[in-house]
């Protein structure tokens, strides 16, 4: 073989240095996204019209189909517009990052020894990041919407336990098993973040090294099938986690189990019988 063949690591490749600061090739090409995005920003905001332009007219019928997918989560327009700017901005950063690395010849590119863009995705510590602010994002997004002691009292019910000491050994028994299930939530929360930034790493990290194989193995030609595949990857994986990210700020922001029910309870015995 005329050359060795360099498959990427799970860390990501560092290319220089800024004071303490190390510059990775996945921060590179996280940066040209976010570059992109703030150009297109740009540009949308100048040239907004009654009469759209061919920019927004993309624009617009990406935003409706975004909007409409998302509708079918939250089953509320409002819900989904106040969720939109985490949610879209998530989708579309995972989506352009991992094309970004898929454009021919960026695996040629290097800068030393190293390749100057891989997929922003696969770094670990991207998708962890990304991974706790949709899940912090739930639990902010539910302080205001049902309240922060309504939200705290999914996981932490010790006013329960307290209330049921005067109520007997069964409400006491029954208390301390609402507390262990909240405890249990609280592990759910933390496995939240580390499937959604693990399920991410995984597919787009396994595509990265299978295509660097094949391209390094095979002719220029072989491995178009592949990137096409990887395209259709990076799209299903930016949907995956943007619909999680919006499941997971819905159920949050939703009264727990049985409230409504008490609540229409109340109300009904509020309201004076009437005798004809």
């Amino acid at each position: 073989m005329s050359g060795e063949i360099h498959i990427p690591t799970l860390a990501p490749e560092t290319l220089f240095h800024i004071g303490n600061i190390s510059i990775t090739n996945t921060m590179i090409n996280a940066w040209i996204a976010i570059i992109i995005f703030l150009i297109l920003g740009i540009l949308i905001k100048r040239k907004i019209a009654l009469r759209p332009g061919k920019l927004q007219n993309w624009c617009e019928y990406f935003l409706d189909l975004i909007l409409g997918y998302f509708d079918q989560v939250t089953g509320d327009r409002k819900k989904t517009i106040k969720f939109l700017p985490i949610v879209g901005s998530v989708f579309f950063f995972i989506l352009l990052s991992n094309w970004i690395g898929l454009l021919p010849g960026t695996g040629s590119i290097t800068y030393g020894h190293n390749m100057l863009l891989r997929p922003a995705n696969t770094d670990l510590n991207l998708t962890l990041a990304m991974s706790l602010v949709a899940v912090l994002s739930s639990h902010i997004f539910a302080f205001f919407s049902i309240g922060f002691f309504t939200q705290i009292g999914k996981f932490i019910q010790i006013k329960n336990i307290i209330k049921s000491i005067p109520k007997g050994p069964i409400a006491i028994f029954t208390a301390l098993i609402e507390f262990m299930v909240g405890i249990i939530e609280i592990a759910s929360e933390v496995a939240k973040v580390l499937s959604l930034s693990l399920r991410l790493f995984g597919n787009i990290f396994a595509g990265e090294v299978l295509i660097t194989v094949i391209s390094a193995l095979i002719a220029a030609v072989v491995p178009t099938p592949f990137m096409l595949l990887e395209l259709l990857v990076g799209l299903i994986q930016a949907s995956v986690f943007a619909m999680l990210t919006i499941v997971y700020l819905t159920v949050a922001g939703s009264a727990p189990h049985g409230e409504e029910h008490h609540e229409e309870v109340h109300e009904v015995l509020k309201e004076p019988v009437k005798v004809k």
